[in-house]
């Protein structure tokens, strides 16, 4: 595919130390030997594709284990100048060195899965870092220049209140996250979460903390742009935008999705299957993307919601003004131009979107 107009990219890197028992992203152990096969199809991969790219996501998996072929694998891209380029981070692997060397292959954001500020809650998650070395790694990332620092922080732990959720974001806010994406934890099926039978808090909990939440980070100054996002004005993320705004994306690497040429695909979860291949083999999900319920559930997610505008273009102005009329004003809000969920709809997101599409 050639296109005048630049797209996104994602890389999938597959290689963990330790596999956290919540989660379910495709990754395998890491050996340097199999990390530099991985590197080199990588970049076969993206020398295959006539693309340019605004935005450069590295993603797992824990990206940081590639550190030392971060630059060759961005140097195979035609990256476009002033592009938002995202490495997500491990905070026990944020040596001074290692992100000194993101920083110089041309990564201007980075993304530390902190999930908590509090030892009892890491121990529980399965994290490998303590509370000082999410410390030092935000510090350090500061004074290597990144333009954009996001933190993780995860909602809803067994025994978390909201104290915990205030200590979280106070912490990070004080150490100077520009961003900080707040995830409820769920628990996916196949994980040792789910097999360990975790108990996890009542729904009326997490919504009590998850509204806690999104108060907490909006006195500390950041803005909610998302369900999960939040961000100092002008740190959002530029990539994860695309995603929710249908714009065009190629993925690379094991397990990783696309979108691009009217078609969304996906490469098998096989990282020797990856290696082997000339060019990645892909399968086809959706051939037809980009209709209304996909625009709709995806533009919703942002609290820029969706214009009338726009529902127009697929003949449902009427229709989303009309079934958000219905709907309670502290899970929806209509303006003079369009419809967005409060803090409230997001908890119930699904339901409410459900009900502003289909009635």
């Amino acid at each position: 595919m050639t296109t005048s107009k630049p797209v996104g990219l994602y890389v999938h890197v597959p290689f963990c130390l330790s596999k956290c028992p919540y989660c379910d992203f495709y990754s395998v152990p890491y050996s340097r030997e199999k990390a530099s096969e991985y590197a080199q199809a990588v970049k076969r991969n993206i020398r295959g594709h006539a693309l340019r790219y605004d935005t450069v996501y590295l993603g797992g998996g824990t990206p940081i284990l590639l550190y030392e072929h971060i630059a060759d694998i961005l140097a195979a891209a035609d990256i476009a100048a002033g592009a938002e380029i995202t490495a997500e981070a491990n905070p026990c692997m944020a040596k001074p060195q290692v992100l000194e060397t993101l920083r110089s292959a041309g990564v201007n954001r980075i993304s530390f899965g902190v999930q908590s500020m509090n030892e009892r809650e890491l121990k529980l998650l399965g994290r490998r870092h303590t509370v000082k070395q999410a410390e030092d790694a935000l510090m350090t990332a500061k004074q290597a220049g990144f333009t954009s620092v996001s933190a993780d922080m995860m909602i809803g732990l067994p025994g978390q209140d909201c104290f915990s959720i205030i200590s979280t974001a106070q912490k990070l806010s004080q150490l100077g996250a520009d961003h900080i994406s707040a995830y409820i934890l769920k628990i996916e099926d196949g994980t040792p979460f789910a097999e360990r039978e975790i108990e996890l808090p009542e729904d009326d909990s997490v919504s009590e903390l998850y509204l806690h939440t999104v108060r907490t980070l909006e006195e500390l100054g950041y803005a909610q742009y998302e369900i999960s996002n939040f961000a100092k004005p002008g740190h959002e993320c530029r990539h994860n935008l695309k995603y929710w705004r249908c714009e065009e994306y190629l993925g690379i690497g094991a397990a990783a999705h696309s979108y691009l040429d009217g078609r969304r695909y996906c490469t098998e979860r096989d990282i020797d299957g990856f290696i082997a291949s000339s060019l990645q083999i892909t399968t086809v999900t959706d051939d037809l993307p980009g209709g209304w319920e996909e625009f709709s559930m995806l533009k919703l997610r942002l609290t820029e919601g969706i214009t009338y505008a726009e529902a127009e273009r697929f003949g449902k102005a009427g229709e989303l003004r009309a079934n958000a009329e219905k709907l309670p004003h502290v899970l929806v809000e209509l303006t003079d131009s369009g419809v967005r969920l409060t803090p409230e709809g997001f908890i119930i997101s699904n339901a409410v979107i459900g009900k502003l599409i289909f009635g």
